[in-house]
């Protein structure tokens, strides 16, 4: 029983189990990334041509150099902002017209052949319709709108239809204030429908944001770098860059999502 702790309710929790739970997780996805840097070894060993299949080791070295180039930085942080200003900007005008339709038919009538012509344009004919009317520099901005607006649209305007009516009618009974209602019931409703379109608008972006670079080639950016990789043939760097690209995601997705769930406890816990 020493072993254990004593939780709020009076209850043992075993410590020790839940612990090695959790290294047992982390070791199996461990042991799972070796078994398939070992295939990719044997493939690379198998080809033997590092311009068609790099070795891990290989590309691990054309990574750890491009960490050391003067441009590097500066080029993630280039396609860094241009994407994230795209998602921002579609979370927040995604939001405001979830709530116009939520409480208008009007609007939810009107938008709807606007997403569903977004859900279904592919996005090659977006970046090349775009190449014509916007510069290149602005282009991974538009796509990665255009991309993440139908996610955060659809999920919060569902979120929002999926909010508990008998609060909502509880709240008109006491004649709940309009910002305590916001904050004590759809809040912790609609979260759940937000953080999980947040975390998915966030993977296509980036997916549809690298893409347009590819395409539209502008200065100084993660696209760039692949364009050229591809165009020389240097396959290490193409794969070191795209190692790059997994991470950036990654840690973009998982400092979101902490940014949002501490500034939700913050506004939970305001009197």
């Amino acid at each position: 029983m020493a072993r254990d702790q004593i939780n709020n309710k009076g209850h043992f929790e075993p410590q020790r189990s839940s612990q090695a739970g959790r290294f047992s997780l982390w070791a199996s996805r461990l042991l799972s990334v070796l078994f398939w840097l070992l295939v990719w070894q044997v493939a690379a060993l198998a080809v033997g041509q590092q311009f068609i299949l790099p070795s891990p080791l290989e590309t691990l070295q054309r990574l750890s150099e491009l960490l050391f180039e003067a441009d590097f930085w500066s080029t993630i942080t280039h396609s860094l902002l241009h994407i994230a200003c795209g998602f921002l900007s579609a979370l927040v005008f995604g939001t405001l017209m979830a709530v116009a339709a939520y409480r208008l038919r009007l609007v939810r009538v009107l938008m709807a052949p606007v997403v569903a012509t977004v859900k279904s344009v592919p996005v090659a004919s977006f970046i090349i319709l775009l190449l014509v009317w916007v510069h290149s520099t602005y282009l991974s901005v538009i796509v990665a709108h255009l991309l993440a607006f139908p996610i955060m649209y659809t999920n919060l305007l569902q979120g929002l239809e999926a909010t508990d009516t008998q609060l909502l009618e509880m709240a008109d009974v006491f004649q709940i204030r309009p910002l305590v209602r916001v904050r004590s019931i759809y809040l912790s409703q609609v979260l759940p429908y937000f953080e999980a379109a947040a975390s998915l608008a966030l993977g296509f972006c980036w997916k549809a944001g690298i893409a347009a670079e590819v395409i539209a080639i502008p200065s100084r950016s993660i696209g760039e770098e692949l364009y050229h990789a591809k165009v020389f043939l240097d396959t290490s760097s193409l794969f070191a860059w795209t190692i790059v690209i997994i991470c950036m995601s990654v840690l973009v997705e998982k400092g979101f999502s902490y940014l949002i769930k501490r500034l939700v406890k913050r506004i939970e816990e305001r009197p």
